[in-house]
C-alpha cells in the first residue's frame, strides 16, 4: 500500500507537470516535474527511477505518452485542467479505480526553492527601506513568512489540521471537511475527499438554491467564534474560494464545506482570554475595559484606533455600542479615508500587537467582507454569538483555574444566567423584527390609547 501510495502521489504530479508543460508555464528547459517527483518520493527507489526517465524523455514522443498513460493504473480519470490553482499548488477532479471521485492538491513545480529566494528577497528590500526610513516597522512580514510558510508547504501538516478542526467542531451538523485519504498523499500531494458549492459570497447562488443567506451568514459566524473564542485554533484563510456552500438534496440542510487548512494560528490561553474579554467590552460598549484589555494587547494609547480596527466601526459607532446600529454608507467612506490619514500609527500598531493578532485581523477582514457581500454585516445575531462564546471560553477558564467545588458551582451557574440573559435578548430581538413582533406592539399601543 505505500509503495501504491507513493506512486499515486508521484503520477498524479506528473500529470501536472504534464499539464503546465504542455501549456507552456514552464520552461521546456526546465521541466520541473522530475524535480517535483524526487521530492515527493526521495525513498522510493521506483519512483526516483520513474519521474527522473523524463528527462531524456522528448515531449509529445511515443515513449511519452506512454509514461502519462501510466497515470490510469491508479485513476479511471483524471482531468488534466485544474479546479483551482493558486500560487503555491493547484488542485485536480480525479477518479480512482474504485469509483471513489477525489480532489488531488499538487504542489507546483519549484515552489520549495523559489519561496526560499522570495523570502530573501522581500528581507533584504525592507531592509533596504528600514536604513532609508528609520520609521519603517514592516519587518514583522518577514518574520511571519518564514514561520507560515514552511507549514503551508507541508500538505500532511495540512492533512492534520484538517482533522483536528473537523473533530473539534463535530457539533456542528451544518459543517462538512473533505476526507483527507493518508495512504495516497504525500508533503507535496494531498488527496482529499472530492466537495464542491457555490462560494460564501455568492448571493444569487443562494437564491437559486434557496439558502437562507442569514443562516449562512450565522452558522459562518458560529464556526469562528467556536474556533477563535473557545478553541483557539483559527483557520485563517477564509476567502470565499475556501468555503463553500451547498444544499443537501437528502435533508435539504445547507452545509459550509471548509477547504484548504494549511493556515491555521495557534493561540495562547492568555492571549485568547484578554481578546474575549475585550470583544465583551466591546460589545457592551464598556470604554474602560476596552481601554484596559487593548492595552494588555499591545495598542498602549492607541486603543481607540485598535478597537476600530477589529470592528471595521468608526469611534463614535464603538461607544455607541457596535449592536445597535449597522454600518451605513457614510461609515464606510469615513473609515476608508481615515485609514489613508492613520497609515503610520496602524503601522505602529500591527508592529506592537502580539503575532497571533495579525492573523486574526486578516480573518476577521476576510469574514467582513463575505458579511458585506451577503448584506449580513453587522448584524446583531452576529455579535450575540461571539458574546455566547466568549462567556462559555471566560468560564471554562475560570472552573479550570479554580481547585473550590463552591467556587466552580458559582461560576457555572453566573455563565447559565449570562447565556440565559443572551438567549432572552435574542428572542426580544427576532420579536421585534417579527410579524408576531409588530403585532404585539400594536395591540399594546391600541391598549394604552383605549384607557384614555
Amino acid at each position: 500500500m505505500a509503495r501504491r501510495a507513493l506512486k499515486l502521489a508521484s503520477l498524479a504530479a506528473a500529470a501536472s507537470g504534464i499539464y503546465l508543460y504542455g501549456n507552456k508555464y514552464l520552461d521546456p528547459n526546465d521541466f520541473g516535474v522530475v524535480r517535483v517527483g524526487r521530492a515527493i518520493a526521495t525513498t522510493a527507489v521506483i519512483t526516483y527511477d520513474y519521474l527522473t526517465s523524463l528527462r531524456s524523455v522528448p515531449y509529445g514522443s511515443e515513449e511519452y505518452d506512454f509514461l502519462k498513460s501510466q497515470i490510469k493504473e491508479l485513476f479511471i480519470s483524471f482531468e488534466d485542467t485544474p479546479l483551482g490553482a493558486a500560487s503555491l499548488a493547484q488542485v485536480h477532479k480525479a477518479v480512482l479505480q474504485d469509483g471513489t471521485t477525489v480532489a488531488v492538491k499538487i504542489q507546483h513545480p519549484k515552489v520549495q526553492a523559489q519561496s526560499s529566494k522570495d523570502i530573501l528577497l522581500m528581507e533584504v528590500l525592507l531592509l533596504v527601506v528600514k536604513q532609508i526610513f528609520p520609521d519603517f516597522e514592516f519587518m514583522w512580514l518577514v518574520e511571519e513568512a518564514k514561520k507560515n510558510l514552511p507549514l503551508e508547504l507541508d500538505f500532511l501538516n495540512e492533512g492534520r489540521n484538517a482533522e483536528r478542526v473537523a473533530n473539534m467542531l463535530k457539533n456542528f451538523d451544518f459543517l462538512k471537511v473533505p476526507r483527507i485519504y493518508w495512504e495516497l498523499s504525500t508533503r507535496r500531494v494531498l488527496l482529499m475527499e472530492f466537495m464542491e458549492g457555490g462560494q460564501v459570497n455568492d448571493r444569487a447562488y443562494m437564491e437559486r438554491n434557496g439558502i437562507n443567506v442569514n443562516e449562512i451568514s450565522r452558522n459562518l459566524g458560529k464556526l469562528y467564534s467556536e474556533m477563535i473564542f473557545v478553541n483557539g485554533f483559527v483557520h485563517c484563510d477564509p476567502h470565499p474560494g475556501n468555503v463553500l456552500v451547498k444544499k443537501c438534496p437528502v435533508s435539504g440542510k445547507a452545509h459550509i464545506i471548509l477547504l484548504d487548512h494549511g493556515l491555521y494560528q495557534v493561540l495562547s490561553e492568555s492571549f485568547r482570554m484578554d481578546y474575549c474579554r475585550l470583544w465583551q467590552a466591546l460589545i457592551k460598549a464598556d470604554m474602560k475595559r476596552v481601554q484596559k484589555y487593548s492595552r494588555r494587547l499591545g495598542a498602549g494609547d492607541l486603543y481607540p484606533l485598535f478597537a476600530c480596527m477589529l470592528t471595521a466601526r468608526s469611534w463614535e459607532s464603538v461607544n455607541r455600542g457596535i449592536d445597535r446600529s449597522p454600518v451605513s454608507a457614510s461609515e464606510d467612506v469615513e473609515i476608508r479615508s481615515n485609514a489613508a490619514a492613520y497609515l503610520p500609527q496602524i503601522t505602529q500598531l500591527l508592529n506592537n500587537v502580539p503575532r497571533q493578532m495579525l492573523l486574526l485581523l486578516k480573518t476577521n477582514d476576510l469574514l467582513r467582507g463575505i458579511e458585506s457581500a451577503l448584506h449580513t454585516r453587522a448584524s446583531a445575531s452576529s455579535f450575540l454569538n461571539m458574546s455566547r462564546c466568549c462567556v462559555r471560553a471566560v468560564s471554562m477558564y475560570q472552573r479550570s483555574k479554580s481547585h473550590s467545588l463552591y467556587r466552580r458551582a458559582q461560576i457555572s451557574l453566573t455563565e447559565a444566567l449570562s447565556l440565559w440573559q443572551i438567549n432572552l435578548y435574542e428572542l426580544f430581538l427576532w420579536l421585534k423584527g417579527s410579524q408576531l413582533g409588530n403585532w404585539v406592539t400594536a395591540l399594546l399601543s391600541w391598549m394604552h390609547h383605549s384607557t384614555y
